[in-house]
This record gives C-alpha cells, sequence and structure tokens, in this order.
C-alpha cells in the first residue's frame, strides 16, 4: 500500500555502493521501477565515505540515536545531519509543504522535542522494554600508530570488527569510533574502542583490528 518512498545510496570507497557513477546507474534504475508500479520515488546520493555517527552495533547505534533526538550537545553532528535532510525530504513528500522547506520543518521537530515525544509515545505503545541491553563488559581500545590526521576510514574492515565482536545478535557488543574523517590524532591516542561480552568474540575483534584497524593516518587528506 505504499505510494511514497525514498531512497539513500550513501557512496564512497569502501561503502556497498562505491562510484558515482555506479549510484548513478542504480538511482535511474530506482527511478524506472517506481515509475513503472505508480510509486512517487526519490533517490538521495549521500557521502558513504565513513560510518554516519559514532556507533556500529545496536546498544551504540540507540545512544547516538537517542542523543540526536534529545538534542544532547555531544550528539554525532553528521547523523543529525543525515537524519534532518531525510526527513526534510520526506516531509516534502506533502503537497502542503513547499520545495526546500522540509529541512526547516524538521529541524523544528527534533529542536522542540516533538520528535523525541514521538519516539516516546511509539515505545510506549509498542511496550517499553524494563531490562534494556546493556554495552559488553569487555573494552578494548584500538591506538592510532603515528601522529597526524584521519585521512581514510574502511567501512567494511569497521563492520567485520563489530561483526567479530558480536554485533548485531549481540546488542551490546560493536565499535565505538572516537575519530572521524580529518580528526587530529597522536600517536597512541584511541582510535576507536571494541565492545564485547563473550571473550572468544572479543579475541576475534581484536585480532582482526591488530592485522588492520580500518582507520588510514597520514598528514593531508586526499583531494
Amino acid at each position: 500500500g505504499s505510494t511514497h518512498l525514498l531512497i539513500d545510496i550513501p557512496t564512497g570507497p569502501t561503502a556497498k555502493v562505491r562510484h558515482i557513477g555506479e549510484a548513478l546507474r542504480l538511482r535511474k534504475l530506482f527511478e524506472y521501477v517506481g515509475d513503472s508500479l505508480g510509486l512517487h520515488l526519490e533517490v538521495l546520493l549521500t557521502d558513504g565515505s565513513q560510518p554516519i555517527g559514532r556507533g556500529v552495533g545496536p546498544v551504540l547505534e540507540v545512544r547516538d540515536v537517542l542523543a540526536v533526538l534529545n538534542n544532547a550537545p555531544d550528539a554525532p553532528a553528521d547523523l543529525r545531519e543525515k537524519a534532518l535532510l531525510i526527513a526534510g525530504h520526506i516531509l516534502e513528500f506533502d503537497p502542503g509543504v513547499r520545495g526546500g522547506s522540509g529541512y526547516t520543518l524538521a529541524r523544528q521537530m527534533l529542536e522542540s522535542g516533538r520528535a523525541a515525544a514521538k519516539l516516546t509515545a511509539i515505545i510506549e505503545a509498542q511496550g517499553r522494554n524494563p531490562d534494556p541491553p546493556a554495552l559488553g563488559e569487555l573494552r578494548h581500545e584500538v591506538p592510532s600508530p603515528v601522529d597526524g590526521l584521519v585521512t581514510a576510514i574502511d567501512n567494511f574492515q569497521i563492520a567485520r570488527v563489530a561483526r567479530l565482536a558480536g554485533a548485531p545478535m549481540d546488542p551490546g557488543a560493536g565499535v565505538e569510533l572516537n575519530k572521524k574523517l580529518g580528526d587530529a590524532v597522536q600517536q597512541g591516542e584511541t582510535l576507536y574502542a571494541i565492545y564485547a561480552q563473550f571473550p572468544a568474540d572479543f579475541r576475534f575483534a581484536r585480532a582482526m583490528a591488530g592485522k588492520d584497524s580500518g582507520f588510514a593516518v597520514g598528514e593531508r587528506l586526499p583531494a
């Protein structure tokens, strides 16, 4: 029964879609299928050069989302902006919303607390979990090998480390990013932390991160 659909295609060197040409081809294909189905469909091409937010894993990702919804000062700015971008486009599906004003409406809903209140209402209607999962008790920090700038983050490698730690089957497992693209870092400073609940998962994730952290640190960002 859906009538409107918004598709996000993150594009980047280690995203599922790596090149803008491939992203444009996919967009045309999606648009063709949407037209054939009589579906109002829009496709956004977004930056997939690094993970959005700081968390990779259920508990960590929920923490990011709640920080954004509650307008926390330390909420991940990239997650907030992407959420507003997508929400703004969805609001503009309404013919009564003038094109280009959706982002402003979404931001007003977020900053006023209406978005957080709606999520709370949905949680209460579906049944609040009386015993929500916690972060894994095992924690390991992955340090930078040198001084410099974070010049690249391998999405696939970070996802592998998170999966080996137990995510998403173990909600408390995953990776918490301390640094993002362009951030300055000193030798020994933490790039990210691995969380796990079970020793075997913890060892596998640490071993994988030890072989390849998924981070590149250099003197300058690539052109």
